[in-house]
């Protein structure tokens, strides 16, 4: 089965172009593209030479994209990172990795869907990557549980990446999750267990680690592959312990408040640096990644390749310590305010 390419590339009866998805605040580039259509139609069914008028309307729509993208809020971005024509991890796969070979199985239970993993080569360099896929299709979503790893998701990856410890090969994860799956049958198979070992295996592991967040980053769905010695995110993404809908139900009892909870929650790209829990952004096209996907491959693979380059010149060692010391350092705080510090120092 087939689940590489995003979904949106089919064309339109009679058309040169295709269909598009908009979001509710990209509403406004709808009518431009449908000009924009019109305008091509009526060049090709005429024979008549419309490209002036094609330029002024692309211009036209790359200023309505750069004002509704320059004016973005965290709740948007999260409405992006869903979008349901972002490419997932077989498609960067695809474009950005050569001889890519799956592997199977966590050698315990069986072969979960959600997480897709195997050998591959960037340019000449063997690497292993693995990642959630969430599925192009209804089909497919269903076959990979919505990108929703069970148990045996994470010690596949584990597994994987003991693979590649063994045979000194660099590790990519490419994180994009609403959680891991949280039924009884997985909790039963040790959900927890499973994504704890991950991250102790992997804070140790003895090869360079690089994780990007492509999409969503949920809560321990995401960390159990997100350990590593350099952490990205892609523009459009989010990061946190809870989605936005969830943590309104718990605060305020529904999902209306999913707006407010998205900027409490402090998840985007911008908010993880801010923070230093991540080494980076990678910014995507004009439009986000779903708009230009070869393109987004591209940028990802240039800095997958500069960050493989950089912890190439570390040791094992080396790799580990930063690695430790990286993640030791992150969530320090003062137990004793400022001012009552220094009041006691007064009084003292």
């Amino acid at each position: 089965m087939l689940d590489f390419r995003p979904p949106h590339r089919k064309r339109k009866a009679n058309t040169t172009t295709f269909f598009m998805v908009f979001l509710d605040f990209e509403k406004p580039l709808e009518s431009l593209f449908e000009q924009l259509d019109k305008i091509k139609q009526v060049g090709e069914e005429g024979d008549l030479d419309v490209s002036p008028m094609i330029e002024e309307l692309e211009a036209k729509i790359n200023a309505k994209r750069k004002e509704i993208y320059d004016n973005i809020t965290p709740w948007q971005r999260v409405q992006l990172s869903r979008h349901p024509e972002r490419p997932y991890t077989l498609f960067y796969i695809e474009q950005i990795c050569s001889n890519f070979v799956e592997l199977h199985g966590d050698r315990h239970f069986g072969d979960d869907k959600a997480i897709v993993g195997g050998l591959a080569d960037i340019d000449g360099q063997t690497v292993m990557i693995l990642g959630q896929q969430k599925g192009t299709n209804t089909k497919m979503r269903q076959y990979r549980n919505f990108g929703m790893a069970n148990p045996e998701g994470y010690r596949k990856a584990l597994r994987l990446m003991k693979m590649a410890e063994r045979f000194g090969f660099p590790v990519i994860t490419l994180i994009d999750t609403p959680g891991a799956f949280p039924g009884i049958e997985a909790e039963e198979r040790g959900q927890a267990e499973a994504i704890a070992r991950n991250l102790f295996e992997m804070a140790k592991l003895e090869v360079p680690i690089v994780c990007v967040v492509i999409g969503e980053g949920a809560s321990g769905g995401a960390i159990g592959i997100g350990l590593g010695d350099q952490v990205f995110m892609l523009e459009n993404s989010w990061y946190s312990v809870i989605s936005p809908e969830n943590c309104s139900t718990i605060l305020w009892r529904t999902w209306d408040f999913k707006e407010q909870a998205a900027e409490a929650l402090k998840l985007t790209a911008e908010n993880m640096l801010s923070f230093g829990l991540i080494d980076g952004i990678i910014e995507e096209p004009l439009g986000g990644a779903h708009s230009a996907p070869e393109e987004m491959a591209v940028i990802l693979k240039t800095y997958l390749k500069k960050a493989l380059a950089n912890l190439g010149k570390l040791t094992p060692d080396e790799l580990v310590e930063a690695r430790i010391n990286k993640y030791s350092s992150m969530g320090v705080y003062d137990t004793i305010p400022a001012a009552i510090e220094a009041e006691e120092k007064t009084e003292a």
